[in-house]
């Protein structure tokens, strides 16, 4: 398919021919979801911890002699039925992470730009550069185009001076074309990617 291609001033850089095997697909939402929770997951830290029966701080000494005292029989103080006991199986340092299969990550990243190009949200760049490399400068070209929460995919390099431009602005991520996953497409409201980065992109999920 074609897709039209502009300049980050907005002036227009022709046109682009896209993938219809990564760009035009019809975008499945059950694919996305086990993808994005396969990334959430492995990014999960997973060192919530509890203290159990045997680790409380507490006495060993049995709490009340076994017969004659009229209440139920117990031999520690930190059992989980006291206050301050230990959790019954409570949740210990471990990995969330799971395994996903290559060809199924790749499938869901083809079908996380799909779903970007079936809404209407992928602007095609010409080239990511800038003659003055200042926060303020791509500021405003990012508010002149109307991005909001902007992703910008490039080559696999990025241009080190518009790279320090876009740290400062809490509303565009900047990515080299390996970095691109699909969570963070989707949380984006709009997807920029380089003519450089689809060429990457399509070499990569070829």
């Amino acid at each position: 398919m074609k897709a039209d291609a502009i300049k980050l001033d907005g002036a227009s850089a022709g046109s682009v021919d896209l993938d219809d095997a990564i760009f035009g697909l019809e975008p499945r939402r059950d694919i996305l979801h086990r993808v994005v929770r396969w990334q959430r997951n492995n990014a999960q830290q997973g060192t919530h911890s509890t203290l159990g029966r045997s680790e409380v701080s507490y006495s060993t000494k049995k709490i009340y002699r076994q017969k004659g005292t009229g209440g139920a029989r117990h031999g520690s103080k930190g059992a989980p039925i006291f206050r301050h006991g230990g959790v019954y199986k409570g949740p210990k340092p471990r990995s969330h992470g799971h395994e996903l299969t290559k060809k199924f990550r790749k499938l869901g990243l083809r079908h996380a730009l799909s779903a970007k190009q079936a809404a209407g949200e992928l602007v095609v760049l010409d080239a990511l550069t800038l003659d003055n490399a200042k926060t303020s400068m791509l500021a405003k070209h990012v508010t002149e185009r109307g991005w909001k929460r902007a992703l910008i995919i490039d080559g696999a390099s990025v241009n080190e001076d518009v790279s320090r431009a876009a740290r400062n602005l809490a509303n565009v991520d900047l990515l080299p074309s390996q970095g691109a996953n699909v969570y963070d497409i989707l949380k984006s409201d709009t997807l920029v990617i380089t003519k450089a980065g689809i060429e990457a992109l399509e070499a990569r999920l070829k």
